[in-house]
């Protein structure tokens, strides 16, 4: 069941959300090649308790995981889409990229959102997959309007990054948030336009592109993180977005 949010409940959502966004920023911006992504997990874990909130990953199991998420970040480096586990024994090195996925509880409710950003200078081809993959959420952010339907996200999502010569990543989705970490409805990065669930005001949805090249086969690996079949670098944007009668706006921000 996909749930209604209140005005008041978009009001706090919105709160939350302009606060992380501000932590995952800092994190985001303390990157440097030789860092160790356990001090960047340490650090989203103090941001977080110091603005009231509480890491909504950090020994969360979803029912598609085996396992509970052992950290407040996940830290996803290169062939890693998602989930990946913070380390002390793994570094970020120059040339890499990396999603930093990050969610919160603020006053009961639950935000997200995700970043992926390079680590020193990378090559052409990862700055493109890096700025279309982030074209791909905000265009499919413009189309997440009451009226509207989850294949209209699916579909601005996959023709963003087709025209780029990007795949999208089909088994792992975008979902809804507020209440809890992840709800429903699923959002698929595909579709057919006017297809699928039809949006309403109230709707709070947790958007999030994946892509990369080559081949959308993915492997789950057995720490729990999804890395791409065929080793190619992966990026991953995510924003939390309340649907209103007169448009959106972009809780994470």
């Amino acid at each position: 069941m996909i749930t209604i949010k209140t005005e008041k409940e978009i009001k706090i959502l919105k709160q939350g959300g302009h606060i992380l966004a501000k932590i995952l920023k800092t994190v985001a911006n303390s990157i440097y090649p030789g860092i160790s992504t356990d001090i960047l997990d340490k650090m989203a874990f103090d941001l977080i308790k110091q603005a009231g909130g509480k890491p909504s990953f950090l020994h969360y199991k979803a029912d598609f995981m085996s396992k509970e998420y052992p950290a407040s970040l996940c830290v996803s480096k290169n062939n890693i889409i998602v989930h990946g586990i913070p380390s002390n024994k793994t570094f970020l090195n120059q040339g890499d990229i990396v999603s930093l996925d990050i969610g919160m509880v603020y006053k009961g409710l639950y935000t997200d959102t995700a970043i992926t950003v390079p680590v020193g200078d990378i090559c052409l081809k990862y700055k493109k997959l890096i700025k279309a993959t982030k074209e791909s959420l905000y265009k499919a952010i413009l189309v997440t309007k009451a009226g509207n339907t989850l294949g209209d996200i699916g579909y601005t999502i996959q023709s963003t990054l087709t025209k780029y010569g990007l795949l999208p990543i089909k088994n792992l989705v975008g979902h809804g948030v507020g209440y809890q970490a992840h709800e429903d409805p699923e959002i698929f990065n595909f579709g057919m336009p006017h297809s699928g669930v039809v949006l309403k005001a109230g709707y709070v949805l947790a958007i999030e592109p994946m892509a990369t090249y080559g081949t959308d086969d993915i492997i789950e690996n057995p720490d729990g993180s999804f890395s791409t079949a065929n080793g190619e670098y992966a990026a991953h944007f995510e924003h939390t977005i309340a649907i209103l009668k007169t448009g959106n706006i972009i809780i994470t921000k």
